[in-house]
């Protein structure tokens, strides 16, 4: 029976309430840290930028982050928040200095939300402001102020210190952070703010060289030409074309990482076509100019609109009060700025104009290639045979969305326990047949002679970019054994040699399964580990027996259900985890059997020298 509906059922929330109730709204998703875009980074992220406000308006050189296991610490050195003010501005939702364009003439935190959503979400915040020999402490408890301290001298530098630890109630117990992630962060504002230094507790992060340097940091292998680095005030371009597939973008505005993009990173792409097509006099397609670009795009515009409270993605803007809008604005600098260039560096424009020319070539033979194989995969079959699909998909409308997943299996039998024991609405699985191709040196028009990588590329949607992704987690799930590392290493490398993108935008992981299963009459304890074998061993007393799992086809529906929900263990594959990963990949995937086998022998443990250890 339908509930009534009446004056009872209208509800007003505080903006404290709304916040606890529905945090998506003002971090995005929530997460347990395992993802770069989980709720715990965007509190961080949510803090520093206060800072960073601070250093653009000339105030503190220096911010320093500290972490504790669960518990951030920011201090930095800007003028300190008013005293008097202090509560209001970390605690009163709509409360602060960035609606007077004056005083923050280029911020990206304008809605004054950021800091109390962090204090909201948190069991435990502190904010202490120092401010001309004076101090001031409030403490708060997801959101309600705990104490209030007086006003005491201080011998301290101006600044603000802001600790906070998040609410496992809300991002679950298991929730950490990952330093990789939040050193990726820092060095971001570290390029987007030359003369800045931040620390993570003690490490120095600082850039001389802006965009420049964040390019030399990102790039998997040697550019094809000298990175070009352009800017002007309120904007500033870096790119290069490398040997890769796929287009890669870091775009900024006021400081704010939009990893979504947005029109500022639409403009770019565009006039970067239309400078080349004009420089070269020649009608190239666009697919072609950008194919294998790394590049990045920073701009400083009057109060950016962003598509939702993250601001991972610009909406409209301009670039002043009276200024042009952010298309005119990025692409009149980069026509002129980047045909100035080409003019004047030969050598780097004809190496642009080979890397074209070579992208439409591959790409005319490639199209012949993908019409066999598509002709090939209909006559096969009308479905795809290696892919138990979910019901739903990344980007399409449902709760549940976000929480797709594939599985990529080896053999008919992990595909068989983990199907049928998988929640149907979210979680697909691909079964592999034995040990897929090293694509390592060839070309893309071997995914689509190959049938199995066909397959993948058609079960993901990822032909044509990352905007058709049908799962948010990619999960290579193989056997803890020789043969199950191999395979992931080939998959591995498939995914770097041709979607990079994949793990650059956090979507592939692998799944962690039990090597030990530890029980009695009693309890049944699942081991990852040696060590957590050795405590189950204790914990269950002489009357144990134990059982070592040598593939995922051993494991019971039953029990691989315990692997794949609430307490599934994945570990993300990042970039951080795959640095100088062109030299990573010839070594261990190329043809040079006699180097891997001396580094073998050289570097081989066997069993009794790990126990001593």
């Amino acid at each position: 029976m339908a509930q009534a509906y009446t004056e009872a059922s209208i509800k007003t929330l505080s903006s404290l309430e709304h916040i606890r109730l529905r945090p998506g709204m003002y971090i995005g998703r929530l997460g347990n840290g395992t993802h770069a875009e989980d709720g715990i980074y965007v509190l961080l992220k949510e803090t520093i930028d206060n800072c960073i406000d601070e250093f653009a308006m000339g105030h503190g050189r220096k911010i320093e982050v500290e972490l504790n296991e669960r518990t951030l610490r920011v201090r930095d050195y800007g003028r300190g928040i008013p005293l008097g003010k202090l509560i209001d501005c970390v605690s009163i939702i709509n409360t602060g200095a960035k609606y007077d364009s004056e005083t923050f003439q280029k911020s990206v935190g304008l809605n004054g939300v950021g800091q109390k959503a962090v204090n909201a979400l948190a069991i435990d915040y502190k904010a202490q402001a120092f401010r001309d020999g004076q101090s001031k402490l409030v403490e708060f408890e997801k959101g309600m102020l705990r104490k209030e301290h007086k006003i005491t001298k201080s011998d301290e530098r101006n600044g603000t210190l802001i600790e906070f630890t998040p609410d496992e109630a809300l991002f679950g117990k298991d929730f950490k952070f990952r330093t990789e992630f939040i050193e990726d962060m820092l060095w971001n504002y570290a390029f987007l703010n030359r003369g800045l230094t931040l620390t993570l507790n003690g490490k120095p992060f600082r850039s001389e060289n802006g965009l420049k340097d964040l390019l030399q940091k990102e790039l998997a292998g040697e550019p094809l030409y000298p990175i070009i680095h352009l800017e002007d005030e309120d904007i500033e371009v870096a790119f290069t074309h490398g040997a890769h597939y796929g287009e890669e973008y870091w775009s900024f505005v006021n400081g704010q990482h939009t990893t979504m993009g947005g029109t500022h990173l639409a403009a770019f792409r565009e006039a970067l076509v239309e400078t080349v097509r004009n420089h070269f006099k020649k009608d190239y397609d666009a697919a072609d100019v950008r194919q294998a670009i790394d590049a990045a795009v920073a701009v400083r515009v009057m109060e950016p609109v962003f598509e939702s409270q993250t601001k991972t993605k610009l909406g409209s803007a301009n670039v002043g009060p009276d200024g042009p809008s952010i298309k005119e604005f990025v692409g009149k600098f980069v026509q002129q700025s980047l045909d100035t260039y080409l003019h004047k560096n030969k050598e780097t424009a004809e190496t642009i104009k080979k890397k074209i020319e070579e992208n439409e070539h591959e790409r005319k033979e490639l199209a012949g290639i993908r019409n066999l194989a598509r002709e090939r995969a209909k006559k096969a079959s009308l479905h795809n045979r290696k892919l138990r699909d979910c019901r739903q998909h990344l980007g399409e409308r449902g709760a549940r969305a976000e929480e797709s997943t594939l599985f990529i299996v080896e053999g008919d039998s992990a595909a068989g326990s983990l199907t049928a024991t998988r929640d149907v609405q979210t979680q697909a699985v691909f079964a592999l047949k034995g040990k897929p191709l090293n694509t390592y040196g060839l070309s893309k028009k071997v995914i689509y002679e190959n049938e199995e990588f066909h397959l993948l590329q058609s079960a993901l949607n990822i032909e044509e970019g990352l905007d058709g992704l049908r799962y948010n987690q990619i999960v290579i799930a193989t056997d803890a054994d020789v043969d199950g590392m191999h395979i992931r290493l080939l998959l591995l490398s498939f995914f770097l040699q041709f979607f990079p993108d994949v793990i650059r935008n956090n979507h592939l992981f692998i799944l962690d399964t039990p090597l030990f299963r530890v029980r009695n009459k009693k309890e049944t304890r699942y081991c990852y580990n040696e060590s957590e074998k050795q405590a189950a061993i204790a914990a269950l007393g002489s009357t144990h027996e134990i059982t070592r799992f040598k593939g995922l086809g051993e494991i019971s529906a039953g029990e691989f259900k315990d692997f794949i929900g609430e307490n599934i263990r994945l570990e993300p594959v990042t970039m951080n985890h795959l640095a100088n990963s062109d030299e990573l990949l010839a070594f261990f995937m190329g043809k040079n059997t006699p180097e891997r086998q001396d580094f073998i022998i050289d570097n081989l443990r066997v069993e009794k020298d790990l126990v001593e250890v």
